[in-house]
């Protein structure tokens, strides 16, 4: 089916700006394309989309610090009569030598 699930350190400002230009290609008419971390993957969302946020916070006795974490997800719904329609097409980017 095709999955993605990627991680990256980027500053305050970068995250910003990657998710405004998502936003971008979100309010527009064409496919959404993501890259991070060396991953690519292109989408068609298809209305309605199911928009979900979830938050959390993980601290132990002892511990010095907590973790605290947000999550965007949304969720959509597209015509496919079998799995190769249906799958995400996620790439990897490689090194020309």
């Amino acid at each position: 089916m095709g999955e993605l699930e990627t991680e990256a350190l980027m500053s305050r400002a970068e995250i910003a700006n990657y998710l405004r230009e998502f936003a971008d290609q979100l309010d527009g008419e064409g496919d959404v394309s993501l890259e991070l971390g060396g991953r690519n993957v292109t989408m068609s969302p298809a209305e309605p989309i199911t928009f979900k946020l979830e938050g959390e916070s993980d601290w132990s006795q002892g511990d010095t610090e907590a973790k605290q974490s947000i999550e965007f997800e949304l969720v959509w719904w597209r015509a496919a009569a079998t799995a190769e329609e249906g799958a995400l097409n996620v790439e990897s980017e490689t090194s020309e030598e």
